[in-house]
């Protein structure tokens, strides 16, 4: 692969938040630097798990700007309301070190025409003044990128290097067949934390971007671990894969929902770490049943893990 940073396990951070409800970024830089610590590859800032539709590009550069700074090895996520801002994005990303880019889609405006995403693609792969990239492909955004585009960006940017699938099965199986298995210098990247394995075994892929990670990082790092040994044939690897990925069932299909960021902020508050109580709009809040409900599943798969591998 081109670029060793779109490997491994990758935790999307959160941003925690103060009592006046404005980012922690001392707390934030704290907790990448733990993830990287209990060996994550790199850590990703600021995609949806990081709320940035809620905070201002300053802000969200300041954070990228944090961990760069402290060593953490950084993907910056592009999601903007505008290309121009999706631009400075990856302009700053590039100037105080970050070692990659998540390609976010144009969104609200032409989000469907494939003239202005290929547009507003080639405007942030070009600030990224050589950057490595991944295009990430999500139902959410509106906009399915299909390799005849991907290859004809690549071809003018050779930055590009690879390929994070937040959809399905389907769409992930797409993303091998198509656009990454052909290369060898193209990486898929897993992008729900529910297709870990199918990404791995079934789709070849080269990593995984992780929400749950942030709160189960030994797990999770144990899950991918296996996963990779079970894609080179493995057959026990392969067997213990698919019991820890359905044993976290319930708690990796949060990644899939609207309440990702409130659900993820709430196991790291049962983990102890209550610079995450806080959201920033005070309005964001699970109910009291979710609540119960994610604490129940959270007791029941610590309780599972620790029977099942007590050392």
């Amino acid at each position: 692969m081109a670029d060793s940073i779109f490997t491994g396990c990758i935790p999307a951070l959160m941003t925690p938040c103060k009592a006046d409800r404005t980012p922690d970024f001392d707390s934030l830089v704290k907790k990448g630097k733990e993830l990287i610590a209990a060996g994550m590859s790199a850590v990703v800032y600021c995609g949806s798990m990081g709320d940035w539709p809620l905070l201002t590009d300053e802000q969200r550069q300041e954070g990228v700007r944090r961990l760069a700074e402290a060593g953490v090895p950084v993907i910056v996520g592009t999601g903007a309301i505008n290309t121009k801002s999706a631009v400075s994005h990856a302009a700053h990303a590039a100037k105080v070190g970050a070692k990659g880019l998540m390609v976010i889609p144009r969104v609200l405006s032409r989000g469907s025409s494939t003239a202005a995403q290929k547009a507003h693609f080639s405007a942030i792969l070009e600030a990224a003044n050589g950057l490595p990239a991944v295009i990430y492909n999500s139902p959410y955004y509106g906009f399915a990128t299909r390799a005849d585009l991907f290859f004809d960006l690549r071809s003018r940017y050779s930055n590009l290097i690879g390929f994070k699938e937040f959809g399905g099965k389907a769409d992930m199986t797409y993303a091998a067949e198509n656009i990454t298995s052909g290369d060898d210098d193209l990486t898929l990247m897993v992008g729900v934390d529910t297709g870990v394995y199918h990404g791995f075994v079934n789709c070849g892929a080269g990593g995984a971007i992780t929400g749950i990670g942030n709160a189960l990082p030994k797990e999770v790092l144990h899950l991918v671990s296996l996963c990779e040994k079970a894609a080179k044939g493995d057959a026990a690897a392969r067997r213990d894969a698919r019991e820890l990925e359905e044993a976290l069932t319930v708690l990796s299909t949060y990644d899939e929902g609207p309440d990702l960021v409130l659900h993820y902020k709430y196991l790291m508050v049962l983990n102890g770490e209550s610079e995450y109580s806080l959201h920033f709009n005070e309005s964001d809040a699970l109910s009291d049943s979710q609540r119960r409900q994610i604490e129940n599943q959270f007791t029941l798969f610590k309780s599972w893990y620790s029977s099942r591998y007590p050392n």
